[in-house]
């Protein structure tokens, strides 16, 4: 089906960068954007990091020590 949209002209170079970037068209990339807002893909479970305790619910936690905990890249 053929539309017509009025893109700022910004944006459009934008999108016509990213587009030349990822070696794709601006069509694809538009298409790509709408299904993302029309159908999303549904996300994998969020698992969050454990901190043990000896006594639950207790936790004195500073940043310094949660980095100690938690490995971060």
């Amino acid at each position: 089906m053929r539309t017509t949209v009025d893109i700022p002209d910004a944006v459009y170079r934008r999108l016509k960068s990213r587009a030349a970037r990822e070696g794709t068209s601006v069509r694809k990339l538009i298409v790509r954007g709408i299904e993302v807002i029309i159908e999303p893909k549904p996300r994998g479970k969020l698992m969050l990091p454990l901190i043990p305790s000896d006594e639950p619910g207790t936790l004195d936690l500073t940043n310094e020590k949660i980095y100690d905990l938690i490995g971060f890249p």
